[in-house]
């Protein structure tokens, strides 16, 4: 009998965050995966039934674990304490065992194929069919139909691997967390902002220090990059951050090498020549040919820009009396440029970015294109009392879903920016709709004594980009939860992300939520002209820097095979893309947690595949207003409401009338040469 005092068997909604322990983690899992077990035996063991006794209960199983342990994840992405790891750590690998399982179970599979072939299983149509379709593909792709030698090396392979992806987070957690810096003297920090100065101190202050505290966390790094004044202390944090999980017990090279190897294996078992051909096969880009190709392509159109970008840096930093162009000069020469050429810099704009007046206009903003009411809500019920909690309803006054921020650094919290999808609803068989529950969250630098969060431009298009994947969640109206959301594939995934970054650069929706925190002042003219003017500024530079992790990404799982240390590898991967070696003695690889902790293996192109994809589809908006709210509709219905319904070239069809145009991307972010 299932324990309903364990909060995270129990199905309340909200999810009670603050009943949650690290104790409650191994029964609960233990205990939903018993009776997840017992259901698919008895499935498998069946014979006949309809879609609903077949297919419907499969998800029923699915959803039962995932409600389970999504608030595990979620909690280990956000207070990530030593007994709560090793909750997580002892339960992972049962969880991936289980999906693993589940996917071999010849009895299911058999049952799955016998429903296909029934009458009713070949008179699916619409959401239903491609639903029966894709199930079954991604049975025969997770290794339905190998013999059982091979589903066990799989299984084997898929436990440790989902092990390393824990260990590789962690340890970047704990290397990120170790870090302290304390700077007693205030010339050594001469060019920083005063609100990194404030930060800091307080920083220092919360440790029992006096001075200024700095840390790898990132609004920390950045305030040292981009504004230091100090070229040793420049050095000093640019290869603490990328030292990071370099040697020691928390070396994450190793890991990186064996999850390779695991990834490779893993592909060849399955039948398909490379890992990439394999997790891009059900994406629209299909195969890691076709990216291959998409780079090259974008690769080729970006290196005029990113020529003349890298031009400019070294010149100014030979005329900056620096010498030779170093890997930490470059955001801090970056912002000299700006802001002598535009008189325009990120903290120059902070004070009319304060975070809660950015999120109200951000919710105005989608109430008037997309219909939607957001509203915050009292809800104790969270991990910290820097959580704030909202509901979203519709026109009607319908409850959407709810979703929770969380914004600040904290020891236990990982680094970046991301969206969790907690729980997925949406219309139900007896016509009433589900809720559905995320959340969204980052690492702004956080209030002080004397002023609010205040964040910098690109921290705006940081927040508006995460609440692009909440309205994909939320707005969801598929009937299959699992086919909703941002259940998509992961080159579309980002469009409603991306697409929502171009609003924080209109003067229509700055209106809205730009305003001085002391004075009430909106966004002057004039500043916001400099802001403008300076948004290709060193554009070709970023752009070719993405394209060198996506590069990266792909060569790494094309045509890496261990014959040199991956980090030599990974060095002469980056190589091409940068103005020296100098730039590749340290790199990213040991830190890419979105390539080893996260979903974006062989896929981190999708960043720049949906760019061009967003790019495309704004058009439409700056064509017919910005703000317009027949144009915001069918942008919620063609694109947030739909899913994995139908396949996302035609659901950018259905929002423009044609076929993309690749040149968008190059048009907004570069220019002319």
């Amino acid at each position: 009998m299932t324990d309903t005092s364990n909060p995270l068997l129990n199905r309340d909604y909200p999810i009670p965050f603050d009943r949650i322990t690290p104790d409650d983690v191994v029964p609960a899992v233990t205990d939903v995966l018993e009776r997840a077990r017992e259901r698919v035996d008895a499935l498998g063991a069946g014979r006949g039934g309809g879609y609903a006794e077949v297919v419907g209960e499969l998800d029923d199983i699915v959803e039962s674990v995932e409600r389970t342990w999504g608030p595990v994840s979620h909690l280990n992405n956000v207070a990530s304490t030593p007994a709560l790891r090793e909750a997580y750590g002892e339960a992972l690998p049962e969880i991936t065992r289980f999906s693993s399982r589940l996917h071999h179970h010849a009895g299911l599979y058999r049952r799955l194929r016998d429903f296909t072939a029934s009458p009713e299983g070949r008179a699916l149509a619409g959401l239903r069919r491609r639903h029966l379709n894709r199930t079954l593909r991604e049975f025969r792709r997770a290794g339905a139909e190998l013999g059982e030698e091979d589903k066990e090396s799989l299984e084997h392979l898929r436990v440790e691997l989902s092990e390393l992806g824990r260990r590789f987070e962690e340890n970047l957690l704990d290397e990120t967390a170790a870090f302290k810096k304390v700077v007693r003297d205030a010339d050594d920090l001469a060019g920083l902002p005063e609100t990194a100065l404030e930060r800091a101190a307080q920083l220092a202050a919360e440790h029992g220090e006096e001075g200024w505290l700095l840390t790898l966390d990132m609004p920390s790094v950045q305030a040292v990059l981009q504004h230091a004044d100090d070229r040793t202390l420049r050095r000093e944090i640019h290869t603490a951050y990328l030292d990071r999980c370099t040697s020691g017990d928390r070396d994450n090279a190793p890991i990186v090498t064996r999850i390779l190897e695991i990834r490779r294996r893993l592909a060849e078992i399955l039948g398909y020549p490379d890992f990439p051909d394999y997790r891009l096969e059900m994406l629209m880009a299909g195969s890691g040919g076709r990216v291959r190709g998409f780079l090259d392509q974008l690769i080729d159109r970006t290196r005029t820009f990113h020529e003349r970008d890298t031009a400019e840096l070294l010149d100014r930093s030979q005329r900056s009396g620096l010498g030779s162009l170093e890997p930490w000069d470059v955001s801090w020469l970056m912002e000299k440029l700006r802001r002598e050429r535009f008189d325009v810099d990120d903290d120059m704009l902070r004070p009319w970015f304060p975070l809660d007046e950015v999120q109200a206009g951000l919710f105005e903003i989608a109430s008037r294109l997309f219909g939607l009411s957001v509203e915050r809500v009292d809800n104790p019920a969270v991990w910290h009392d820097e959580v704030r909690y909202f509901d979203v309803r519709d026109e009607g006054g319908g409850h959407l879903g709810s979703f929770y921020t969380d914004w600040f650094p904290r020891d236990t919290k990982r680094q970046g920016a991301w969206m969790d999808s907690l729980v997925s609803g949406g219309p139900a068989p007896n016509g009433s709709f589900q809720p559905h529950l995320a959340f969204i969250g980052g690492n702004f630098n956080p209030p002080t004594a004397s002023r609010p969060a205040l964040l910098t431009h690109r921290e705006v298009c940081t927040l508006f980009h995460e609440f692009g994947h909440l309205l994909h969640h939320t707005c969801s109206r598929v009937e299959i939860p699992s086919r909703g959301g941002v259940n998509v594939a992961w080159d579309w995934v980002e469009v409603p992300s991306q697409i929502m970054e171009n609003w924080c650069w209109e003067r229509e929706a700055l209106d809205l939520f730009a305003r001085h925190h002391e004075t009430g002042e909106a966004l002057p003219d004039e500043l916001l002209a400099r802001l403008l003017a300076a948004r290709r500024f060193m554009g070709g530079w970023l752009q070719m820097r993405q394209l060198s992790f996506a590069n990266l990404d792909l060569e790494l799982h094309r045509t890496y095979r261990g014959e040199i240390p991956v980090m030599d590898y990974a060095a002469a991967a980056l190589r091409p893309f940068v103005p020296s070696a100098r730039f590749v003695e340290r790199h990213i690889l040991p830190s890419f947690a979105h390539l080893f902790a996260g979903g974006y293996a062989s896929a981190y192109y999708s960043y720049l595949w949906s760019e061009t994809l967003e790019a495309d589809a704004f058009s439409r908006f700056e064509g017919e207003g910005v703000l317009n709210p027949a144009v915001g509709r069918a942008f919620r219905d063609c694109i947030l409401a739909r899913g994995d319904s139908r396949d996302a070239d035609e659901l950018f069809r259905d929002f423009m009338g044609r076929d993309p145009d690749p040149g968008a991307l190059i048009r907004r972010n570069l220019g002319s040469p």
